[in-house]
């Protein structure tokens, strides 16, 4: 599995499975593996920033960049992993863990109203002021029962999202 042309056994499809705790069925495992070895161009059994970034897909993300943080370098098994958080069969909880990381710019364990203005701007580019930015973030702050100043950690990020329905689904094509 270390090898990108080496076959998958099914093992290995029971141990990658295992791995990111049932989100994908064998066959997505396979298809996975199938586009995992189409983006690792250089055979070396990973996938670098630049081999995430021929996917236009992610390329044209506004989070391209923070998100090529998490999975610049990922073997199989953390690929999947990675992708685990858009499978449909993955809990809240674990989309909200997920989100977390992409906001916790530091990987601190905390997220601060600086670290989610960034993302904001990415997200917003020109289309909204830094004016109107900080306004409206103060206000999701001050609505969720924070400050400005707070530090908001996973529990915190658990306490705002929990009741949410968060639809952050990728349909995996069967090969």
């Amino acid at each position: 599995m270390g090898n990108s042309s080496s076959m998958l056994t099914q093992y290995d499809i029971e141990e990658v499975q295992e791995h990111c705790n049932h989100a994908f069925s064998q066959q997505e495992i396979v298809s996975l593996y199938n586009r995992f070895c189409q983006l690792d161009r250089s055979s070396g059994g990973f996938v670098s920033a630049d081999e995430f970034m021929s996917v236009p897909e992610f390329a044209v993300n506004p989070l391209a960049q923070r998100l090529l943080r998490m999975v610049d370098g990922l073997n199989f098994k953390e690929f999947v992993a990675f992708l685990s958080a858009f499978s449909p069969r993955t809990t809240p909880r674990q989309k909200i863990e997920f989100i977390f990381k992409v906001y916790d710019l530091d990987c601190n364990g905390k997220a601060t109203f600086d670290d989610i203005l960034s993302i904001l701007r990415d997200l917003t580019g020109s289309f909204m002021s830094e004016q109107q930015r900080q306004k409206v973030l103060a206000h999701v702050f001050e609505e969720a029962g924070y400050s400005p100043d707070s530090s908001l950690g996973l529990s915190d990020f658990i306490k705002i999202f929990g009741n949410s329905e968060l639809k952050m689904e990728v349909e995996v094509p069967i090969d």
